[in-house]
């Protein structure tokens, strides 16, 4: 346990390298999983800062840090953990945040051992450094002690930026945008900013009010927001340019359009997407459950399904156990090895009694007279050559087909573009899937004085990437107004 390994920091600073290498990672302490599977609190409790000092202690601060260059907005960890083994939380969130406007979400949320600490060194034979673990930690002391480090902003330049999208793409951008002293105003489509963030991604794995902090220091920094404006019917981007005079946009509108699996019985009620059912429960309070009538078909005492293997079908799946599911079962077609949701969300839905059939793949829904979902007729699979992907493709075992009861059905099988803005801007170049075509390296779209990133580019994709494309873009964006070159 990480109690055995706190040290006190006068042995931090004479402890050989070969000793730190030796201390165990700090375990980040978690609520029980039969007291949070009934609730909607946070699952994550946070380290303390005795186990927050003793992990900055197993840093070996390498000449060229992976970290670094593994993470996709480039924050200084090296920098960061060298602040906190010296104590100064405060100058660590504050370094932090030169490079990530968002660190108390993407301390929650951000697939790290995919990224930064994937890159660490120590991660070659143990375990690396708890960099995603840290970087929650000074977020939160930071956001507790009421003292903020935002970054300067440079003097105005005059200029002016339309962001679409109040998602993490939109909202790295806007902070890096502002700090450069330009006016940035955002337009979001719904009711409450932070696009997937608060709709998307449940409240036991990132807390509403730790988003509406963050997008509040964007405010202190001088963002503006603007929310129910659905650019592509309340106002186009032409609009936005010709009439409004923003000397650039950055379309961040993500990928929110559903994908379903096309078989028969999916218009039973009881089937939604994912995307609506996190959005219903997310938005419209279904988690507050005492507080809020329940704006989704009622789980409780029912058997409930969700198809996928990403964090959003494990995040629904995960919603319908905590809305009281007799039985909550994640259907997946390929098995637990391939899944793309992250081993920490897999184990803990475990924890919580979610039911896995891998390998398993939904043909058919079947419903009763009234048109109310009874069942899926499902079909056993196997794993054969490798796809375009490079992940074995799945193959259907012939006569293994059997029913497996279900009253809610949940499809979590990925999202594609939404065709709004691409239909009434016409000079700007899409692809065959509808999503905008970009520069990678600028995000320069077909139009000039448009940029775009994100998922409305790649498809769904992780928020720190989103992020990544958002600091990409401003950065473009910035040298666009600078010189007038495009």
């Amino acid at each position: 346990m990480a109690e055995k390994n706190a040290l006190p920091r006068s042995a931090m600073n004479i402890l050989p390298l070969k000793e730190r290498m030796k201390i165990l990672r700090a375990h980040m302490p978690e609520l029980d999983p039969l007291v949070r599977s009934r609730n909607f609190e946070e699952v994550n409790l946070g380290l303390q800062a005795a186990d927050a000092l003793t992990e900055a202690t197993r840093c070996i601060a390498c000449a060229k840090p992976a970290c670094v260059i593994d993470c996709p907005v480039g924050v200084k960890i090296k920098e960061v953990v060298a602040l906190i083994y010296s104590g100064d939380y405060l100058a660590a969130a504050a370094k932090m945040r030169e490079d990530n406007v968002l660190p108390a979400i993407t301390g929650r949320v951000c697939p790290q051992e995919n990224q930064c600490e994937g890159g660490c060194v120590l991660g070659k034979k143990g375990a690396p450094v708890a960099i995603g673990n840290l970087e929650r930690f000074v977020a939160d002391f930071e956001r507790e002690s009421g003292q903020l480090g935002l970054p300067a902003n440079a003097p105005s330049t005059g200029k002016s930026v339309a962001i679409v999208g109040s998602g993490p793409a939109g909202l790295s951008a806007a902070g890096d945008l502002v700090q450069k002293g330009h006016r940035v105003r955002v337009f979001e489509a719904l009711h409450e900013l932070g696009g997937v963030l608060v709709y998307g991604i449940p409240e036991f794995r990132l807390p509403k009010a730790i988003v509406k902090e963050e997008v509040d220091n964007l405010r202190r920094m001088g963002v503006e927001f603007e929310t129910n404006v659905v650019v592509g019917k309340s106002v186009t981007i032409d609009e936005l340019m010709r009439d409004e005079h923003y000397d650039a946009v950055f379309v961040a509108t993500g990928a929110g359009l559903p994908v379903f699996l096309g078989v028969p019985g999916e218009h039973f009620n009881g089937v939604y997407s994912a995307n609506e059912f996190l959005t219903r429960v997310n938005l419209m309070r279904a988690y507050q459950v005492s507080a809020y009538d329940q704006p989704v078909y009622d789980c409780r005492d029912r058997d409930v399904i969700v198809v996928g293997g990403g964090n959003t079908a494990v995040d629904a799946v995960r919603t319908a156990r905590r809305l009281g599911a007799r039985t909550a079962t994640l259907v997946y077609r390929r098995s637990e090895a391939e899944m793309p949701a992250r081993a920490e969300e897999v184990k803990h839905a475990r924890q919580e009694g979610i039911e896995f059939r891998m390998l398993t793949n939904p043909i058919e829904f079947l419903g009763d007279e009234k048109g109310w979902l009874t069942g899926a007729r499902c079909v056993r699979m196997e794993l054969g050559e490798p796809d375009a992907d490079g992940r074995r493709r799945p193959v259907e075992i012939k006569g293994s087909e059997y029913v497996l009861p279900a009253n809610v059905a949940i499809i979590g099988v990925g999202t594609t573009a939404n065709p709004l803005i691409q239909s009434t801007t016409p000079d700007l170049a899409t692809n065959k899937y509808n999503y905008i075509v970009a520069d990678s390296d600028t995000m320069r779209t077909s139009k000039r004085g448009v940029f775009a990133g994100g998922d409305i580019v790649t498809g769904g994709a992780t928020v720190i990437l989103a992020m990544g494309a958002g600091r990409k873009a401003a950065a473009s964006i910035h040298g666009y107004l600078t010189t007038g070159e495009w």
